[in-house]
């Protein structure tokens, strides 16, 4: 179940909200221009399902969001527990950073965690399959995919580079919970 909870920077043990209403994940989100939506495929997929086919299963939200944020690259990301390197990827992610661009990822399977640090809050969002999450540019954030990762994900891209971070140095990304 997808989950909203939010932080004080200065109390990264007790939330000040806790929630699994999906309405409410995304109004307040929209209020710190972070958008949350949830999709339905448009045909059935499974955890063998190819890129293409993922791909053609949410096709009419990836060009409505194309359309509407010019992103110009999609793919198909996914990690499972037997990636030989899941632990330096987790540990990659892990660290606060931004993009010079939107970072937004769908779940078509699996979860994973975006903390983001804004202004004296942290917003922990536990994206779950069929969750989008548009983590707009120049916003730091760090994602914890967890210790057995098993995911997929479509990421869309405002350039053809795909994902670039800027790590900012911060510690803080190291006192709040992360998944098991």
């Amino acid at each position: 179940m997808s989950t909203l909870r939010i932080f004080s920077v200065n109390e990264p043990q007790k939330a000040c909200l806790h929630t699994d209403d999906a309405a409410l994940i995304a109004e307040k989100l929209e209020q710190k221009g972070v958008r949350f939506e949830q999709w339905q495929a448009a045909a059935p997929i499974s955890a063998d399902s190819t890129a293409e086919q993922v791909l053609a299963a949410y096709a009419e939200d990836i060009a409505r969001l194309k359309q509407q944020q010019g992103y110009i690259t999609v793919d198909v990301i996914s990690l499972n527990p037997n990636h030989p390197d899941k632990a330096a990827l987790r540990q990659k992610f892990l660290d606060e950073h931004i993009h010079t661009e939107d970072e937004v990822r769908f779940f078509v399977r699996g979860q994973g965690l975006f903390c983001l640090h804004l202004d004296d809050e942290v917003y922990q969002v536990l994206c779950q399959q069929n969750d989008l999450i548009s983590v707009p540019a120049n916003t730091p954030h760090w994602f914890d995919m967890g210790t057995e990762p098993d995911f997929t994900a479509i990421r869309l891209f405002n350039n053809t580079e795909g994902w670039v971070a800027h790590f900012t140095g911060a510690s803080l990304s190291r006192q709040f919970p992360l998944l098991n």
